[in-house]
């Protein structure tokens, strides 16, 4: 009795050993099972777009600089002293507006003496002409010689000559108190002064005159660039194969944007084109002709041009945020029917209205990752939101501002 007594202590020990065990093994179980259980990821949500189609035309730039329509120097044609000034420095002038003032009362005295002149030498006309025609009532009766007349008939062309020739100064002296006023010989904007009043204004025709101002056309506005050999002769063949790109003038319809503009918003026309080809750089000069009624183009600006390159032809665009770069290659990621990603290279086109063209790799009904591209790898399985190309390019535009 007392050793079976003292065995069911033992067994009770062990029996609750094994059960505290299994206890044990049956907690670190559900552990895991939880732990697996949370560890299980989600799909990421991506937006994704089908491409836009649109018409567009491939076209070529060029970086290039304004110039002016016309330039002038404003030089005086008389030599004086410069009296007065009657415009500010950098303003708007209008044809005709007067510029400039040279002291006139030298030119004054002039004028006066010429005229005076020419009443002279009209008064030795008139008494030319009456001493003539006496001579001719007397050489009937022989009371005269015929040298005498000849005499008289000379003087009188020597005194219509002297007439020609003072009016003649009477005209220039007029002119030269006229060239005293400097006026503006065409509309744009002027210069800064060269001069001061008081200081001596060297006039003439000659290349010693004194520079008194400029003036630079502003509205139209020339802009010139220069294209190489084989860029002239594609659009050369393009004029031939596509009249549809030009005007009803025939010149070509260009576009421009400013250094510190995203898109090209100022629309002109080709206007010019060298006749011959630069034989040390291979390119030829091209210009265009744009309104600028505002006075925001200046001679000088730097700009780019876009020239159409080809015929209007349909095209695939995205947002430029869905084009990722591997090494050399660029590439998107497409989602196919079963949400799983895949890698499509394609090929880059220009910018058009805030998209990009795809020139080859993708398709139509391609739905093509343009948000989240950076939560995604090729072979991934995701959960994707429909957008569209558009929308998702202005997001993107505002998130990088």
């Amino acid at each position: 009795m007392t050793s079976r007594m003292h065995s069911l202590p033992r067994l009770s020990r062990g029996a609750a050993l094994v059960a505290l065990l299994g206890i044990g093994f049956g907690l670190a179980g559900c552990g895991q099972g939880n732990s697996k259980t949370a560890a299980a990821p989600q799909p990421p949500q991506v937006t994704v777009a089908r491409p836009v189609m649109k018409t567009v035309v491939d076209q070529d730039e060029y970086v290039g600089r304004f110039v002016a329509v016309d330039a002038i120097e404003v030089r005086a044609r008389v030599s004086g002293y410069l009296d007065s000034v009657h415009f500010k420095d950098g303003q708007m002038v209008k044809k005709g507006d007067l510029l400039f003032t040279i002291d006139r009362r030298p030119f004054q005295n002039a004028l006066d003496q010429s005229r005076a002149s020419l009443e002279q030498a009209r008064a030795n006309l008139a008494y030319a002409e009456a001493d003539l025609a006496r001579a001719q009532n007397l050489i009937g009766g022989r009371v005269i010689s015929e040298q005498t007349l000849e005499q008289r008939t000379q003087a009188k062309r020597v005194a219509e000559a002297n007439v020609s020739a003072q009016e003649a100064a009477l005209r220039q002296a007029a002119l030269d108190l006229e060239f005293t006023e400097l006026r503006a010989p065409l509309a744009g904007r002027i210069g800064d002064r060269r001069v001061s009043p008081g200081n001596l204004v060297t006039g003439g025709t000659t290349g010693t005159t004194t520079l008194l101002a400029t003036i630079q056309s502003t509205d139209p506005m020339r802009f010139e660039f220069t294209l190489d050999e084989a860029s002239y002769l594609r659009y050369l063949r393009l004029a031939k194969t596509a009249p549809d790109l030009a005007n009803d003038g025939g010149q070509m319809p260009v576009k421009l944007k400013l250094l510190d503009e995203k898109t090209f918003t100022h629309a002109g026309r080709m206007d010019f084109v060298d006749n011959a080809i630069d034989r040390s750089t291979g390119t030829i000069r091209g210009r265009a002709v744009l309104a600028n009624p505002d006075g925001t183009f200046t001679p000088g600006m730097f700009a780019r041009i876009q020239v159409a390159a080809g015929p209007a032809e349909e095209a695939l665009l995205l947002p430029d945020v869905a084009v990722g770069t591997e090494q050399v290659r660029k590439y998107v990621l497409v989602v196919d029917e079963e949400d799983v990603t895949r890698t499509k290279y394609v090929t880059l086109g220009p910018m058009v209205d805030g998209l990009r063209v795809i020139a080859s790799g993708i398709g139509a009904e391609d739905r093509v990752i343009v948000n989240g591209l950076m939560r995604t790898r090729p072979g991934m399985k995701v959960a994707p939101q429909m957008s569209t190309a558009a929308a998702s390019a202005a997001a993107g535009g505002a998130r990088s501002n």
